[in-house]
């Protein structure tokens, strides 16, 4: 993630809010607000008492965030066909959205719409235009019945209106939902890790940040003082381990079969020490490991079985010349000492950054992709460090990856609007690119069995890929609001969503579909 002080910070969250076009819109916010016309962006949704939107409601005509676009003088398809075209992209590199145009292939749910959307992007029209023919691509689902149900993997189950993640203060940051059964999820709302369930229905805290946080447990290297009132940017949940990143280099782990907190480090004292992502894993001897990605250019591997930090990789992308780099990787554990990478050529653009956005491990655990703030990514050897080849494609900074659990394709996502799909058997172009509709795609999900691959962007849109077709079959899952995360249950059974807005946030539950009229009819 490129270098950003915290009212840059607070600018780009002000630029992917939703923007009220309606006075009526406006004063319902208010209404349900309770009347307060608080700027405070930590809206305290455990506290909302909205009902929630069940399947059944959905079906019969409930906006499933609770809408109510019956009592407002703007429709639904008219409030969406006005956000697309107010709709402002963050992009690190001018124009890189419309560059990027000319390179994607993209999946849509009906061969009609899909002609007609792919003949309003070859023609050279405006981008207002453009925008307009994603907006009536949506409504098209909407009014024409026999195009509803093409393409549909997923069913809308239920939304938990009161229970949505909180505002990121980072807009960039978007791993903060968490499944690991189809039934639990955590979340961040207010400065707390909430455990959700989905099957009673309940919420219980996990962990709040918002005071004092310590170990309980002594373990070398740990901070024994802890972290007072940490702001968390990105989360990870597994095996029974939780991991928590913060905008200062903080990382605070807790077992979940055990009271407090276990392990307590700061990553780095770097000014610029925002930990983007975190990937929990098992290691070849059976070992729980973690990975952290910092803003400070370090790639960072900690053994929770020992308390201990193993491998420290760094990866400095140059500003503004033309030079060769040496990469280094400052390891310590099974493979020591320090690994001394061969150089890598690098032509910069202007105004590149210099942190470490994403990493995904191979299932494997033999390669790391990495990607940050350069229009390259880079597939290391995730043992010492050392470049396997750049992943070139991408016209802007990166902030996503994920791995296909075959360990053959990989994915990458981009500010550029698309997610690009790689081969590891041939590395020299990706293998497919995929279009978003309104900005970069921050967050990337494959499922446990490989047969789904969800991607979502920073706001309304997430869309969910057959990998089994060729990405040739797509869900679009639209809605109102910034989005915090998303998760496949383990069993790929439901995939959840995290909605963050003022007064309509919500987590979404989607279960998968069945060609089994008698499951169907149970949802």
């Amino acid at each position: 993630m490129s270098h950003l002080r915290m009212d840059d910070a607070e600018y780009m969250a002000d630029e992917y809010e939703m923007e009220d076009i309606d006075d009526d819109m406006q004063e319902d916010f208010r209404d349900r607000d309770g009347g307060s016309d608080s700027d405070n962006d930590e809206y305290d949704f455990m506290d909302n008492k909205r009902a929630d939107t069940t399947a059944a409601q959905a079906r019969s005509g409930r906006d499933i965030q609770g809408i109510p676009w019956e009592r407002l003088s703007v429709t639904r398809e008219k409030y969406r066909e006005t956000r697309i075209e107010q709709y402002k992209n963050y992009e690190n590199v001018p124009n890189s959205g419309q560059v990027s145009e000319k390179f994607f292939c993209f999946a849509t749910a009906s061969n009609k719409i899909r002609r007609f959307y792919e003949k309003s992007r070859t023609m050279k029209l405006s981008v207002k235009f453009q925008r307009r023919a994603i907006a009536l691509k949506l409504s098209l689902h909407l009014l024409l019945p026999e195009l509803s149900q093409i393409g549909v993997i997923f069913r809308f189950q239920r939304a938990f209106l009161p229970y949505s993640s909180a505002s990121c203060t980072v807009a960039l940051l978007r791993n903060l939902v968490w499944a690991t059964s189809k039934h639990d999820v955590y979340l961040i709302s207010n400065s707390c890790i909430i455990h959700w369930s989905a099957l009673s229905r309940s919420k219980s805290e996990v962990l709040n940040v918002s005071g004092h946080v310590a170990p309980t447990e002594k373990h070398p290297g740990s901070l024994l003082e802890g972290f007072s009132q940490t702001q968390v940017s990105t989360l990870a949940v597994k095996d029974n381990l939780l991991v928590a990143g913060g905008f200062h280099g903080e990382l605070i782990c807790k077992n979940l079969d055990r009271p407090g907190v276990s392990f307590c480090t700061r990553t780095t004292y770097d000014d610029n020490a925002i930990t983007n992502a975190i990937e929990i894993y098992s290691s070849s001897s059976g070992a729980t490991h973690f990975t952290a990605s910092n803003n400070d250019c370090g790639i960072r591997d900690f053994d929770m079985e020992k308390f201990q930090l193993t491998n420290h990789f760094q990866y400095p992308w140059p500003v503004n010349v033309e030079i060769a780099q040496r990469w280094r990787g400052i390891g310590g554990g099974g493979h020591g000492g320090r690994a001394v990478v061969p150089p890598l050529v690098v032509v910069p653009v202007e105004g590149y950054g210099n942190g470490v956005g994403h990493t995904s491990l191979s299932p494997d655990g033999r390669m790391l992709v990495i990607v940050g703030d350069h229009a390259d990514g880079l597939l290391v050897d995730s043992r010492n460090g050392k470049t396997i080849t750049p992943l070139v494609g991408h016209k802007d900074f990166s902030f996503a990856t994920a791995w296909s659990p075959d360990g053959i394709n990989f994915a990458t996502g981009n500010q550029d609007r698309t997610c690009r799909i790689w081969d590891v058997r041939n590395l020299s172009k990706s293998l497919a690119v995929l279009k978003g509709n309104l900005g970069a795609i921050r967050s990337i999900r494959y499922s446990s069995d490989g047969r789904f691959m969800a991607m979502a962007e920073p706001a309304d849109f997430v869309h969910v890929f057959d990998v089994n077709n060729g990405y040739n079959e797509e869900q679009e899952i639209d809605f109102f609001g910034e989005i915090s995360g998303l998760s496949f249950s383990p069993d790929t059974e439901s995939l959840f969503i995290g909605v963050w807005d003022r007064t309509y946030g919500s987590l979404l539950e989607y279960n998968r579909r069945r060609n089994y009229s008698y499951l169907d009819s149970l949802v």
